[in-house]
């Protein structure tokens, strides 16, 4: 097990920790590698000169965005908002009152004035001249408006609304741009999937009448005066020298304090002299606050905050494996349980020596365990484990299915997150991943399952009606949709993803030289267009396809009555829908009822499967076959306790694996 490398989303944990700063890390970080599914496996966090390169970048710009910049100079960023985006709702963090447009966390370099740029294009149906109202985009700062403008009907994709500047102070600030709620009642808002147009003219299905933002741009600052006192710039500067013999002091304490959070353990003299060293040199440069400056550059910079390095073996323990240190034990269970670095709770215990004590150990597991943070369990690992982030990658055909928007797709992922995070919250069995009968749904998604009486954003819990479909994991959207092509369903993927991610039994690769289905015909001589299964049936007939797609078509199969965004259907292509299917031990299936019997008939795999996915997230490192009997040990475990969460969690971090170390490893590493 060699160090690991904190990834993006660990790595805008560990800023936010440690500064109170929002970051988005993709803005200086390249796109992570995976492997078994997740971004934190070590053996494919390689440094490469250009991720060095992002490392060192980040750190001068966050640097610089803590502390401020007095001289700043203007410069444009530009937030986009997806094409497919509805309009019609308020985006969150907007003020109540307004619909669509764009609301993001902004941080301003210095006290200034700033411009504000927006973007989009207005109905253009002549039919909408007889409203009696017009359209109006607010700007609001923090929820308070400093500017409203005119947006014309007539307004193309390349035309700016520009506002008059506005004062700003320093630091991170809400800047919301969307339109004044002027109307309600029921207004088509279906997004052409043209790049130029947002605001569709008559189509088959309706005609677009709400105007559409496309981008907003933050243009500034201009005239800078100054960097005011933020919360950003309070946790850096705890304390400011009023006499020359208060300026060393006072700046080993912020040096030092910053670097003790940053690198998770207590840092030496070396290190406290190398911070000094480059405070002083700022101080040539401009004075106390650039000095700070510096200071924080490099412990950001350092690979002590970048890798999370592990105390080696001693002199006696190089033939064998021994304990880590409570300091890296602070750091594997605060990773593993929140996905950020360790508060100051599992420190102090680890400064005293005493988080290694499995009584202590375990109260900290489970006080961690009811943390709102723990939610990274299902946003980190869940949503890695089941592949929530397919979801992106599959944009339903317009034609097919126009009632999709890219909020929608946003709350079905958000639905199994919330799954999830109830399982870990309440402390309930695993094998309610298949088998429960509830979910999670905002207003939208009930709306889209057709389910009564819910309304607005918040997500909150529902009873499945008895006759329903949709149990468990298979039931929801996100899965069903990210097992989908943009077109039409596939039974292919869904068997597959069902096999690899709930069974960890991974079909083969097809062999070289087989057509996709794609290249099978699509319909008949006398021009009927054939069903997806007609098709595959058509595909299978090779025996070399046939060896892979007997197991994985079946499961597939018997989910196909949900179509590509998760609603429930009986015919495809006007005719009805054929779902039986046999599986691999003779099973015949043909809904998903039926399919998540069959799987709970031996719920030992999927139980299994879960705890190897879990304890590979949480060593950072593949699983491998010497793993096998403490994994056999931990299911074993947990049948006792009903299968609950807890079980699982705390078999993983009371590990030997979780909580050594082999002398071997550090030699290599």
């Amino acid at each position: 097990r060699s160090f690991q490398r904190l990834n993006r989303p660990e790595y805008e944990n560990a800023i936010r920790e440690l500064l109170g700063l929002e970051i988005n890390a993709a803005d200086y970080l390249p796109p992570d590698s995976k492997s078994n599914n997740f971004d934190n496996i070590v053996d494919v966090q390689l440094m490469s000169p250009t991720l060095l390169d992002s490392y060192l970048r980040a750190a001068s710009e966050i640097s610089r965005a803590a502390i401020g910049n007095a001289d700043a100079t203007a410069r444009q960023i530009t937030y986009f908002i997806d094409q497919r985006s509805s309009q019609a709702e308020r985006v969150p963090g907007a003020p109540i009152g307004t619909r669509g447009g764009v609301s993001v966390n902004h941080n301003f370099p210095a006290d200034g004035d700033y411009t504000f740029q927006i973007s989009g294009l207005g109905t253009r149906n002549y039919s909408m001249h007889t409203r009696d109202f017009p359209e109006q985009v607010e700007l609001s700062i923090d929820g308070e408006r400093v500017a409203i403008v005119d947006f014309d009907w007539y307004m193309a994709a390349e035309d700016y609304i520009r506002t008059e500047s506005v004062f700003i102070r320093a630091g991170a600030h809400r800047v919301s741009a969307a339109f004044i709620a002027s109307y309600e009642g029921v207004a088509p808002d279906l997004i052409m999937p043209n790049d130029y147009t947002q605001s569709v003219v008559t189509t088959e299905y309706g005609v677009q009448l709400l105007s559409h933002l496309r981008e907003m741009v933050v243009e500034g600052p201009f005239n800078a005066r100054g960097v005011s006192a933020n919360p950003v710039r309070q946790r850096i500067f705890t304390c400011r020298p009023t006499v020359p013999s208060e300026v060393t002091p006072c700046v080993r304490s912020i040096l030092t304090d910053l670097a003790t959070r940053a690198f998770r353990r207590p840092v030496g003299p070396e290190e406290t002299e190398a911070l000094m060293s480059l405070y002083e040199q700022g101080t040539e440069e401009g004075g106390f606050e650039v000095g700070i400056r510096n200071g924080l550059e490099l412990i950001l910079a350092s690979p002590h905050f970048v890798f999370r390095f592990e105390k080696g073996a001693d002199p006696g323990d190089v033939d064998r494996a021994y304990p880590i240190s409570d300091f890296d034990l602070a750091s594997r269970l605060s990773f593993f349980l929140w996905g950020s670095p360790p508060d100051e709770g599992l420190l102090s215990l680890a400064r005293q020596g005493r988080l290694s004590d499995r009584r202590v150990f375990e109260a900290q597991t489970r006080r961690m365990l009811a943390d709102p943070r723990s939610e990274a369990l299902a946003t980190r690992f869940a949503g890695q484990w089941l592949r929530l982030s397919d979801i992106a990658t599959v944009v339903p055909d317009f034609y097919g299915y126009p009632d999709y928007y890219t909020q929608l797709g946003e709350s079905m992922r958000r639905e199994t997150e919330s799954f999830f995070y109830n399982l870990v919250k309440e402390d309930r069995s695993v094998l309610e991943l298949f088998t429960a009968d509830y979910t999670f749904v905002n207003g939208p998604l009930a709306r889209h399952y057709g389910i009564p009486g819910i309304a607005g954003p918040d997500f909150q819990r529902v009873q499945y009606p008895d006759d329903s479909p949709r149990r468990g994991l298979l039931g929801h959207a996100s899965i069903l949709m990210l097992t989908s092509l943009a077109p039409r369903t596939s039974p292919v993927l869904r068997g597959k993803w069902v096999m690899e991610v709930i069974l960890g039994t991974p079909p083969p690769p097809p062999p070289p030289g087989v057509p996709a289905l794609e290249e099978t015909e699509g319909s008949t001589e006398d021009g009927r267009i054939l069903t997806t299964r007609e098709r595959m049936e058509m595909h299978r007939a090779n025996p070399t396809c046939n060896a892979c797609h007997r197991f994985m078509d079946p499961v597939g199969l018997a989910l196909d009555n949900f179509d590509v965004i998760g609603k429930w259907r009986t015919r495809e292509n006007g005719a009805p829908l054929d779902t039986r299917g046999e599986l691999w031990d003779g099973t015949l299936v043909s809904s998903p009822a039926e399919l998540q019997l069959a799987l709970l008939r031996r719920p030992e795999r999927l139980l299994q499967n879960f705890t190897e996915n879990m304890m590979a997230y949480a060593l950072g490192r593949r699983i491998e076959y010497y793993d096998m009997p403490a994994i056999r040990k931990i299911v074993d475990g947990a049948e006792g306790n009903g299968y609950r969460m807890s079980s699982f969690v705390l078999g993983v971090v009371n590990s030997d694996a979780f909580r050594m170390r082999s002398a071997e490893t550090i030699a290599e590493g």
